[in-house]
């Protein structure tokens, strides 16, 4: 007859596992919060970075002037050829006169700017792009469309940006890489402290015939509970350091334009990725630190 999973004893017995070892399970708890932290500090850099660099991507965009020879209704006719070209997100037309009053705007009354006719200027486009990183064969496509004589784009400026993000995503992946090992290895050694106090217990019970996973399941029951813990106390500690950086940052003359993403936006996500995280942590320590014990 199949034996019942019991889970109701191995909660019992998890539970019991960390009162009795308080201050090895506090040691534990401590490890996964501070791992958390940093973790989850990291990433949230990146993910504002991300974001940050995302408002300026939407603010670059490139010109295309029209040929000098072309009326403005011949120029206005080239706008859905120049949408058709892949990676185009808008093409805003601007008249020669728009193109005046803008280049206009700002600067000091001068009578010889301001007698200059707009016909000196050319109609043009402002084109946004859906990928910046396709931003230069983008330029490309627009140049060999018939009518259009010169672009102009920042393609130093648009490189920079994707350089910036990619290193800021690289960087925080590989930082992410190395905390989950350490704190793997911290958490796996913390709870195989604790399993060493229980080596004769375990030993007794392998003795009279217990199974691997009748003495393995208290154990992961007590990293689950352990890397929950630690996930939700990591998550309300990093909820009050986010708050209280973003609170600096507005109050800050430096910093005051930089604008970050509300952690209750983030909140689910960062909750369930914490508690994700705690529980492979916790489960997977307590697998690795009770392995060497059951082999009796």
């Amino acid at each position: 007859m199949a034996k019942r999973f019991n889970f109701d004893y191995y909660i019992r017995e998890g539970v019991q596992s960390i009162v009795t070892h308080g201050f090895m399970s506090f040691a534990a708890v401590c490890m996964i919060v501070a791992c958390l932290l940093i973790m989850g500090s990291f990433t949230l850099v990146a993910v504002n970075l991300d974001h940050m660099l995302g408002d300026l991507e939407a603010e670059n965009e490139f010109l295309a002037y029209i040929d000098e020879g072309y009326s403005e209704e011949q120029a206005r006719a080239l706008q859905s050829r120049i949408e058709a070209v892949d990676n185009v997100a808008s093409a805003t037309f601007v008249t020669r006169e728009e193109a005046m009053e803008s280049f206009l705007e700002g600067r000091e009354q001068n009578e010889l700017l301001e007698n200059l006719p707009a016909e000196v200027l050319r109609d043009r486009y402002r084109i946004h792009v859906s990928d910046i990183e396709q931003m230069s064969e983008t330029v490309s496509k627009v140049e060999e469309v018939a009518g259009v004589g010169k672009v102009s784009a920042a393609l130093e400026i648009a490189q920079g940006f994707v350089m910036v993000r990619n290193i800021a995503t690289g960087i925080a992946l590989v930082l992410i890489g190395i905390l989950v090992v350490i704190s793997l290895f911290i958490i796996s050694n913390t709870i195989k402290l604790a399993t060493f106090y229980r080596r004769e217990e375990i030993a007794i019970m392998k003795m009279c015939g217990a199974t691997n996973a009748f003495v393995r399941w208290p154990f992961v029951v007590e990293g689950m509970i352990l890397g929950l813990s630690g996930a939700l106390l990591a998550f309300f500690f990093q909820w009050g350091i986010y708050e209280g950086i973003g609170r600096m940052m507005v109050q800050s003359n430096g910093l005051g334009l930089v604008t970050i993403i509300s952690y209750q936006s983030m909140a689910g996500t960062v909750l369930g990725v914490f508690c994700l995280t705690g529980l492979a942590i916790g489960v997977l320590g307590s697998l690795v630190a009770i392995r060497k014990f059951l082999q009796v």
